[in-house]
């Protein structure tokens, strides 16, 4: 989906805006990584057959590359919503593996190690879920964020530093939306949705919409709940 521009919504398309679409291979990868992290949980942490969930991920993901096998220069309505799918499956699946982690860790009897990298595996996973449907969600997707004027693009939900900082001293403004027409990739989601992980709060980016508060608060809950577990578990094994 490309818009054929002119005037000043032309000579704002510059930096980031002016590549033909967003790779596809750093998205692509998280999904395979996601579902990876997934296959390889404990038998206790599996509420179907091991390869049942990392199938289908896999399945929706060939759909998607299908659609765009190397840039994100095309959407329709049922991509953009089978994207979002791959994501909230994740997202999904991997609080139902947090909820079975938070169950087996409570249960003497189990073993501790396995359990322990399980859950670095599951805090990964949260990360790359996250981070995905933060990508697809702002602004209207990847593909919008390339090809849509911002004077029609739909409202933000982050608000990233590149978004302010064209007021600033001319080496840190030349890289700004405004100056720059910088939009943010995947790896900026992923960044956001790592350090939202790692601080339970936003840093340096923040939200603006009630879905992408909601969204950055379910994520760092579950992370704190996953560090926690970690730690007490850690703590019981050193007393024990």
């Amino acid at each position: 989906m490309a818009n054929d521009l002119s005037g000043p919504e032309k000579r704002e398309v510059s930096g980031r805006r002016s590549a033909q679409g967003e790779h596809r291979l750093p998205p692509a990868s998280a999904v395979v990584v996601a579902a990876l992290a997934y296959a390889l949980l404990p038998s206790e942490l599996l509420f179907v057959p091991r390869l049942v969930i990392p199938a289908i991920e896999v399945a929706l993901l060939v759909a998607l590359v299908v659609t765009n096998p190397r840039r994100m220069t095309r959407q329709t309505r049922w991509s953009r919503q089978l994207s979002i799918a791959v994501a909230a499956l994740l997202i999904v699946t991997n609080l139902v593996a947090l909820g079975m982690l938070v169950h087996a860790l409570t249960q003497s009897s189990t073993s501790g190690g396995p359990l322990l990298i399980a859950a670095m595996q599951v805090w990964v996973t949260n990360v790359i879920g996250f981070a995905l449907l933060f990508w697809e969600l702002d602004r209207g997707g990847s593909v919008a964020r390339h090809s849509v004027p911002r004077t029609k693009m739909q409202a933000a939900d982050w608000r990233f530093s590149q978004d302010e900082n064209h007021d600033t001293i001319d080496e840190v403004a030349s890289t700004s939306s405004k100056a720059a027409g910088w939009i943010p990739t995947f790896v900026d989601y992923l960044y956001v949705s790592l350090t939202n992980s790692s601080a339970f709060s936003p840093t340096d980016t923040m939200p603006l919409s009630s879905r992408a508060k909601i969204l950055m608060g379910v994520e760092a809950t579950a992370a704190l709940l996953t560090s926690l577990l970690v730690i007490a578990r850690a703590v019981g094994s050193l007393g024990g």
